[in-house]
This record gives C-alpha cells, sequence and structure tokens, in this order.
C-alpha cells in the first residue's frame, strides 16, 4: 500500500457514513464536490457562477468540516466576516464578491452561530470560537433587535412578517449562541428571554407567521429547529406526510408541483431523527440517492409525472445544476443518522440540540396561554 494511500483510510475512517446508503468514502467524494465549487475568496454560492448567501453556505462549510475538507471549511469560515455589516446583519445575495441584493435577512445572520458551535463540538479549537464570537455576538443582537410583538422574528427590516421556517431556524442559531455565550463565558439574557418568546410563537401561534403553507419547509422546520419535540413533533410531521413525501423520490418543496428536492429530504431526514423517527430518516435518505451523479454531486432536484399527459417536461432532473447546498444537507443527513446506522462525527447531534443551551423559559409573553414548551413542561405565559 502507498503512503498515500495509508492517509487516505485514515482520514476515511474519521468520515459518517450510513451502512446500506453511503460509505465514508462517498461521503468524501460529495464533500470534495463542494470545495471544487467553493470560489478563491472562500464563498461558497449555490452552484458555479450562482450567488452565494450566508445561510447555505455556512451549512456547506458545515459539510465540510464532517467530510474532512477541514482547510476549505475554515477558508469558507474565515469569508463570513468579510460580508458582515457595521449592524451586524448580512446582505441576502452576493455574486462573485459584490452585493446583489443588500436587504438583511434574519435566518441568514444568525445561522453563524449554528455552524461555531457545530466547528466546536467537531474541532474543540476554543481559538476558532473566540475569533468568531463577535462576528456571531453582532448578527445574533441584530436578529432580536426585529422580534415583533407575537415572538416572531420579521424576516427583513424591509418588509413587514415573520416566516416561520426562518424563525424555526433561528431559534436553534439561539440555542447555539447561548451554548457559545456559556462557553466563553459571556452571558447574552437578552438571546434568552427573545428565545422564550419565539419559541412560543413556533409552538403555539403559527397562524400568526406569513402563510407560506404550501412549501415543505413550513410543514417540518418547527421540528428542525427544535422548537416542536415530542408527541406534538410527531403529530405536526405526521399531519402533512401524505402531502409532501413521494415514496422512493423524496419529498416536494412545494405541494402545488410535482418536484422533488433533495435538500428538502435531507433536511426532513435530520428532523426525523431529532424525535427518533430513524426507520423513516433512514428510507427517505435512501429514496434520494437516485440525485446522486457518479462523482458525487447531487443534482437540486427531479420532476416526475405521466409523459403522456404533461404538457411539461416530467422525469427530468431540473434545475439542470448541481448544487453545494444539497450536496451538503446529504452529508449533515448522513451524520445525524451515522450515530445508529454506521459512524458518525462528534457534531452529529447539532440537529438533535443535545449540545445546544436548554429550551428556553417563556418569560414575558403576553398572550396569556398556557405553555407547553419543547422539553414537555407546562408553564402560564
Amino acid at each position: 500500500m502507498r503512503p498515500e494511500d495509508r492517509v487516505a483510510d485514515a482520514q476515511l475512517a474519521r468520515l459518517p457514513y450510513v451502512d446500506g446508503v453511503l460509505s465514508a468514502r462517498q461521503v468524501a467524494q460529495t464533500a470534495r464536490s463542494i470545495a471544487e465549487m467553493q470560489e478563491p475568496c472562500g464563498s461558497i454560492p449555490w452552484t458555479t457562477g450562482e450567488h452565494t448567501d450566508i445561510w447555505n453556505h455556512v451549512e456547506a462549510a458545515m459539510a465540510l468540516l464532517v467530510g474532512g475538507e477541514v482547510e476549505a471549511a475554515e477558508a469558507a469560515y474565515d469569508w463570513v466576516p468579510t460580508m458582515q455589516r457595521a449592524d451586524g446583519s448580512w446582505p441576502m445575495k452576493i455574486v462573485g464578491g459584490e452585493v446583489e441584493d443588500p436587504r438583511g435577512e434574519v435566518n441568514m445572520s444568525a445561522y453563524l452561530a449554528v455552524g461555531v458551535w457545530h466547528h466546536w463540538l467537531v474541532r474543540r479549537d476554543l481559538a476558532f470560537v473566540r475569533r468568531f464570537w463577535p462576528s456571531v455576538r453582532a448578527g445574533l443582537d441584530w436578529v432580536v433587535s426585529q422580534q415583533v410583538a407575537f415572538g416572531g422574528i420579521n424576516w427583513t427590516p424591509d418588509e413587514d412578517g415573520a416566516l416561520l421556517a426562518g424563525s424555526s431556524s433561528i431559534y436553534q442559531s439561539l440555542r447555539a449562541g447561548v451554548a457559545l455565550a456559556d462557553l466563553l463565558e459571556e452571558p447574552q439574557p437578552e438571546w434568552e428571554l427573545a428565545g422564550g418568546r419565539l419559541g412560543h410563537a413556533v409552538r403555539r401561534h403559527r397562524d400568526l407567521f406569513l402563510d407560506k403553507a404550501t412549501y415543505s419547509m413550513d410543514w417540518y422546520y418547527p421540528v428542525l429547529g427544535g422548537a416542536v419535540r415530542g408527541d406534538h413533533a410527531l403529530e405536526l410531521i405526521d399531519s402533512r406526510w401524505d402531502d409532501f413525501v413521494r415514496p422512493g423520490l423524496g419529498i416536494l418543496c412545494v405541494d402545488t408541483n410535482p418536484w422533488v428536492t433533495g435538500a428538502e429530504t435531507c433536511e426532513l431526514v435530520m428532523a426525523l431523527d431529532a424525535i427518533g423517527e430513524r426507520r423513516r430518516a433512514l428510507a427517505l435518505l435512501s429514496d434520494m440517492q437516485h440525485l446522486r451523479t457518479d462523482d458525487g454531486k447531487y443534482w437540486t432536484g427531479w420532476v416526475y409525472g405521466d409523459e403522456a399527459t404533461s404538457t411539461e417536461p416530467v422525469n427530468v432532473n431540473w434545475p439542470p445544476e448541481w448544487t453545494t447546498y444539497t450536496a451538503a444537507a446529504v452529508v449533515l443527513a448522513v451524520d445525524a443518522l451515522g450515530e445508529t446506522h454506521g459512524h458518525a462525527t462528534p457534531g452529529s447531534g447539532i440537529m438533535r440540540g443535545t449540545s445546544l443551551a436548554p429550551h428556553f423559559a417563556e418569560i414575558g409573553l403576553e398572550c396569556g396561554c398556557v405553555e407547553e414548551s419543547a422539553d414537555g413542561v407546562a408553564r402560564r405565559a
């Protein structure tokens, strides 16, 4: 055996896999496909020539770290503060290092906290955490400043309304942020207060968010972000399972179109894993592998249907592109399921939330309802 082969095998031994679905070598191949689309500055666009947003960029950096591409992952993180603005926010779209859409978006501006906490779980590098803490703190301070009266987070200062999927993700980001604050002994009580109000809104007042019910993300994100757990999470998942899940293919992006997408499918995999539904999670991870190419890339989605009756192209990959965010979701889903079906990294529980700060207490709510929080404890709001 050549020395370089021994090194490769040693690296593979640290990578996640799921028996019968993806091997560690295939995970490494997919992580490499993300690194190959990374720009010289460190930015990771949706696909070559497309725009970058901070949320998907951080998700891709997490997957690079899981897949053994440590240098590429840390280059990706190094780029993030260079695009942060004085108020703590990040622009919505960046193309080739230039801002294409300057609007600040709360979900994107919160997610660095999750990425930095994930890096800590995997690498235990306190210097890395300290380096990115000012950006995390400024980002979450700005996000909390956008909270509206019922507890949701206004999705951008330029337009009114809170998005359920985005606010659900912010709940996870706040728990990661508080975990980082505890690690650095810099308490952030205002984040905890905001998180309590936000979690309550996601659990009890989903009707007050902007209506995006046609999107599958609005269905499973309250579970993926961690605000909804236990029996309520199972009820929520079961309530629209048949609307979105297409056995053998994955899940729909929207319930109006016959279009299954890999990223949404893998996010649902992680949501199911987080509530102990690993049989269904494993089946979905296996189902979406039809989107994989021989070199480890992933098509965004698949349009299916009856060619004899459809007036649009069917049974084709659409759009005709491989996306970094789809590949990233696959790698993170494999890591999540690897704990029970193969092998996982120390960061595999990032979506389960077991390492995050505890669920927030509901303090200062004005709705007057009795709250049953994510940890199952009933409290009066």
